[in-house]
This record gives structure tokens, C-alpha cells and sequence, in this order.
């Protein structure tokens, strides 16, 4: 039982509760810049210096980006060093914050320093999931993972959904891309939850 929970917890994070009612998947052809994943279209992310990894789902293309908020001499905000936010693209394409619900229930995430430039990083729904923010190689800050036993840059986090209900929807995978930061290559993950 407390495993369906986590399961419905991390996937109210993916699937974006609060706007679900009024929410109209854009058609493919409006919606510019896209790439394909197995029969369903997902806008390709503008470049942006401080974004630190996103979420994308099926079955609309709403995308929770997490961003790197910096202070004011240009370190980790101590309070918020990873900043959640949406792009609407069913609606206008538009960026919004979270709302109080969404960030201390369901999309945001925890931070508490660990000293060194470095942050344990958690989803408020999924909590025994550790991320970890610090610089890497290249002198910029990434959210790294270990999946499948490799430690990884996150670049992008994918839930395929097909069929079930709201609450208990039939995740078939969950699939993280990465980059590997000893060979820099791209590294795919995928996994039935």
C-alpha cells in the first residue's frame, strides 16, 4: 500500500493535478520545434543557462522545468538552490510557478546542504529518490543520480503512461536521459516503476 501511494505521489508530480481539468492537448502541428518519442510529440526546451533538468509526460506536452537559482554573488541560493516551474504548452506556452499545493505536495522538491558546494536534492513526493546538486567537471552546477548503478548528470525525466485512472494510472516506464560525465556520452535509462 505505501509503495501505490509513492507510485500515485510521484505521478501526481508528473502529471500536473491542478490543471488537468481544463488542460486540451495542442495538436502536433502547432506546436513548433518538435522531437518524437513513441507516437507522442513533446516540444524541444529553448536553451537556457540555468536549467538544471525537466519532466515531461504523456499524455499532454506541460513540462516542470527545475532550474538553478542563484544568490547574489552567483552561489546556490541557500534557502531554494533548485527552482521548479512550469511551461504550459497546451496553453500558451507560457512559464508559471507552482502553485502552494503542487511545490509542498506534489512537484517541489527539498534541498539541505551538505557542505563542499553540494545539496541533497528531493522530490516532496517521491522523498527516497536522492538527487544531489554540485559542480561537475565543466565548473557548473548539475543535478547528478545514480541509476543502474552509473552516477549521472540529469538531463530530462520521461514517465510513459498508458490507460489506468487518475490516481493509479498504468506507468509502463519511466526513463531518464543523462550524460555520463567521465566519457560525456548520452546515456538512456529506462525503468518500470
Amino acid at each position: 500500500m505505501k509503495f501505490l501511494f509513492s507510485i500515485s505521489c510521484i505521478l501526481l508530480l508528473i502529471t500536473g493535478a491542478n490543471k488537468i481539468a481544463s488542460a486540451k492537448s495542442a495538436p502536433a502541428d502547432t506546436v513548433k520545434n518538435l522531437y518524437k518519442l513513441p507516437g507522442n510529440p513533446f516540444p524541444a526546451l529553448p536553451a537556457n543557462v540555468g536549467r538544471l533538468f525537466y519532466v515531461q509526460r504523456n499524455p499532454n506536452p506541460n513540462t516542470i522545468v527545475y532550474e538553478l537559482k542563484l544568490d547574489s554573488d552567483g552561489q546556490p541560493d541557500a534557502d531554494e538552490p533548485v527552482h521548479p516551474y512550469w511551461i504550459r504548452y497546451n496553453e500558451k506556452g507560457q512559464k508559471e510557478d507552482l502553485g502552494y499545493i503542487q511545490r509542498k505536495f506534489a512537484y517541489g522538491v527539498t534541498s539541505k546542504s551538505l557542505g563542499n558546494g553540494k545539496w541533497d536534492v528531493r522530490f516532496v513526493s517521491y522523498k527516497k529518490f536522492p538527487l544531489t546538486l554540485m559542480k561537475a567537471a565543466d565548473g557548473k552546477y548539475h543535478i547528478f543520480a545514480t541509476i543502474s548503478q552509473k552516477q549521472l548528470i540529469v538531463n530530462r525525466i520521461f514517465v510513459k503512461i498508458e490507460g489506468g485512472s487518475f490516481w493509479v494510472p498504468n506507468v509502463r516506464f519511466v526513463e531518464f536521459k543523462g550524460t555520463d560525465p567521465a566519457t560525456g556520452k548520452e546515456v538512456t535509462e529506462r525503468f518500470k516503476p
